[in-house]
């Protein structure tokens, strides 16, 4: 028992007043641990499959990552305090000096706010698909100052926080996990108008990624110049990878439109010249 209290009581460097023994290395070495191993438990049961039942998996990771950043704030509060070091007493004694670095940091600090603001708000959440400053991503995960997303490219982006917080997000997946989206269409002047809705509907209906096919719906929305201009209105699930189900849904739009002989007109203009008989006659005369 000597052997031991000699070994945590033996100095391993002082700094001033403030002494270093083995004792208080293994209480920091103890404490990493603990927190460790309460992140551990913390996250097994908060991404349980009944758990996840009752909670999604965006709200579960926002409130792992709160608990993770507030046991590791106690968990340097506690260490400091452990070297003697008076937290509140450094945080007032800094107090000049943090405004100054406040205002050289004052971008990261505000990412930093907006990445609390999303966590504890949860207006965006993991696997949302967002549209932020006109590009289209899903949401992989949100860190404390910037959040990582992925693109259709399968590209992975980096977003400021404050970026997601401030601009005009369009959140694709917020209300429910479907959405409806539009496909235009144009034909010749002299179609069969109700061939050509009933056909777009049916294109819809034979895609299997359309969500609740008694929600298609093909309308005729405008008399263009060089055709009449129809709209075909679907939901899918498929919210990120909307572009590749659009593609296979035009694909049989335009097998059909073969197969009835319905023509996709160019654009067209007639130009028509009118000749000035009056001034013909005058250079005559």
């Amino acid at each position: 028992m000597n052997t031991l209290n000699n070994i945590l009581n033996f100095e391993v460097f002082s700094i001033g007043d403030t002494t270093v023994k083995i004792s208080k290395l293994v209480i920091i070495v103890l404490t990493i641990f603990i927190i460790k191993i309460l992140l551990w438990v913390i996250k097994k049961a908060l991404f349980r499959k009944h758990t996840i039942t009752t909670l999604d998996t965006g709200t579960s990771y926002a409130i792992y990552q709160i608990i993770k950043y507030i046991l590791y704030v106690a968990a340097i509060g506690f260490i400091l305090e452990n070297f003697g070091i008076k937290v509140t007493l450094l945080l007032a004694g800094s107090a000049a000096l943090l405004v100054g670095v406040g205002l050289g940091l004052q971008q990261t600090f505000n990412d930093i706010v907006s990445g609390f603001i999303l966590l504890t708000e949860r207006s965006i959440k993991i696997n949302d698909v967002l549209e932020v400053d006109n590009e289209v991503v899903k949401i992989e995960s949100i860190g404390l100052r910037t959040s990582k997303a992925l693109d259709r490219d399968d590209i992975s982006i980096i977003i400021p926080n404050s970026l997601i917080t401030t601009s005009k997000v369009i959140n694709w997946s917020h209300q429910s996990q479907k959405t409806r989206f539009k496909i235009d269409v144009r034909v010749a002047y002299g179609s069969d108008v109700d061939l050509v809705l009933k056909i777009l509907e049916e294109s819809a209906f034979e895609h299997p990624e359309v969500f609740n096919r008694k929600l298609i719906e093909a309308r005729l929305i405008n008399f263009g110049y060089s055709s009449l201009d129809l709209q075909l209105l679907f939901f899918s699930k498929n919210v990120f990878r909307i572009e590749r189900t659009k593609s296979g849904i035009r694909k049989i739009i335009n097998r059909k439109f073969a197969e009835n002989n319905i023509k996709i007109p160019f654009p067209q203009m007639d130009v028509h010249f009118k000749s000035n008989n009056s001034e013909n006659q005058i250079d005559k005369t």
